[in-house]
């Protein structure tokens, strides 16, 4: 059990932990096509995602409040992200976090530990650099609820 999550993260990292440590790529992999596609919106105006260049691949998100809703930390956080689809390791970690968070109250978004990458038992099979990429989309996600809290 992964004490601290939202249990919709929780039951993400007891996936991965429950399959073989040879399968767990495949799982990633599985996630990286599971990543919905930009809004409209945002794939017309690409300036208001944020590109995370700690990772390999191009990757930029955008996180704003649910529609209609007044800013607080129990508002909705929703996460729009994009990524190539021949970056599958990429896309399958911003995936995870689009499933794990995309919904959750500020609150809860902010006080998921930042150990999370660590907690997929991927870090024997994706390179350090991988994973770092997958810790600052974290971390940047995070940053901008707290930039969104304050207005």
């Amino acid at each position: 059990m992964s004490a601290g999550l939202p249990a919709q993260l929780e039951e993400l990292v007891e996936d991965f932990t429950a399959v073989p440590q040879e399968d767990k790529l495949q799982l990633l992999l599985e996630f990286s096509r599971s990543l919905p596609a930009l809004p409209e919106r945002l794939g017309e105006h690409p300036e208001e995602l944020e590109q995370v260049v700690e990772c390999q691949s191009p990757l930029f998100l955008a996180v704003e409040w649910a529609e209609d809703a007044a800013p607080g930390p129990e508002t909705p956080v929703r996460l729009f992200f994009s990524a190539p689809a021949e970056a599958p390791t990429t896309r399958g970690f911003a995936s995870i976090l689009h499933e794990g968070l995309d919904g959750l109250p500020a609150r809860e978004v902010l006080a998921v530990p930042d150990d999370l990458p660590e907690r997929f038992g991927l870090t024997q099979l994706v390179s350090p650099l991988r994973m770092r990429g997958m810790s600052a989309m974290l971390a940047r996600i995070k940053r901008r609820v707290r930039e969104l809290q304050e207005g």
